[in-house]
């Protein structure tokens, strides 16, 4: 079902006053959107719009078609569907399990059959990917319960780039995940998922191929980068990387100095 789909658009709806939204936004498999605004500015709200498939039957008034078509009833009412998938901001596990035994339960209800080599080459690299993204690594017969904040959503974006079939990935606020977010984008982006991140922060909004900006519930504007923005977050990311070096300094119990900071 979800093999076929080759774009969603957001049709505007509009504000919280009321006001129209001049909105009508195509993306397609590796596309990175970045969704911006303060508080209370309704990107939770534009983010909630594209899980329901909304059709003009939400606060927002927003419709949103797949394949530029509005969505068979089927597709956005089933049960289980597997179309979207969404990264919150908190992720931990309950479940009395192994990361391996996890990964391959996971597999199973995705109806993916694997001999017992291919399964473990599927678990090894699932784990590899979460691997990536988190500092303290990840052990495939670590129990799920052990696992920080960090690593257990360095192990879902791994599992949802790689064992899940959703075409589009909803992301709240990855800067607050403990965990490398521009690996993190990458690998979602390079799995053509369609990505779409609620952010507050500058360098993932310029890594973004478009941003949509939110205002008083409603979307402002859709902007791409420009060639000063390309340079700004050259910059941005010379500087981040100065702070990234000087953090695990930090994590090794190293002693701190003026020389410790450097932006080359």
């Amino acid at each position: 079902m979800t093999d076929s789909i080759e774009s969603i658009t957001i049709l505007g709806g509009r504000s919280k006053s009321g006001s129209p939204e001049d909105v009508n936004l195509r993306l397609v498999p590796g596309h990175l959107v970045a969704v911006v605004g303060p508080t209370g500015s309704g990107k939770s709200r534009l983010l909630a719009d594209i899980e329901y498939i909304a059709q003009r039957d939400t606060p927002s008034g927003r419709c949103i078609l797949i394949n530029d078509q509005p969505p068979a009833p089927e597709l956005r009412f089933a049960w289980g569907r597997k179309l979207i998938a969404q990264l919150s901001q908190n992720m931990n596990f309950v479940m009395d399990a192994t990361v391996a035994e996890f990964i391959a339960m996971h597999a199973e209800c995705r109806d993916t059959r694997f001999e017992e080599a291919g399964l473990a080459n599927l678990i090894d690299s699932v784990v590899a990917q979460a691997n990536r993204l988190t500092g303290e690594p990840i052990v495939s017969d670590t129990p799920l319960t052990a696992l920080s904040g960090g690593q257990s959503r360095a192990l879902m974006i791994a599992d949802t780039a790689i064992l899940s079939d959703s075409p589009i990935v909803l992301i709240d606020e990855i800067e607050n995940a403990g965990i490398d977010r521009r690996q993190a984008l990458d690998i979602l982006v390079q799995n053509q998922k369609i990505v779409l991140m609620a952010t507050h922060d500058p360098i993932l909004a310029l890594l973004a191929h478009s941003r949509i900006i939110l205002k008083s519930g409603g979307i402002a504007d859709v902007l791409r980068s420009d060639e000063g923005e390309s340079e700004l977050l050259e910059e941005l990311q010379k500087a981040d990387a100065a702070i990234m070096a000087v953090r695990e300094k930090l994590r090794r119990g190293e002693r701190l100095g003026s020389a410790a900071f450097k932006i080359s």
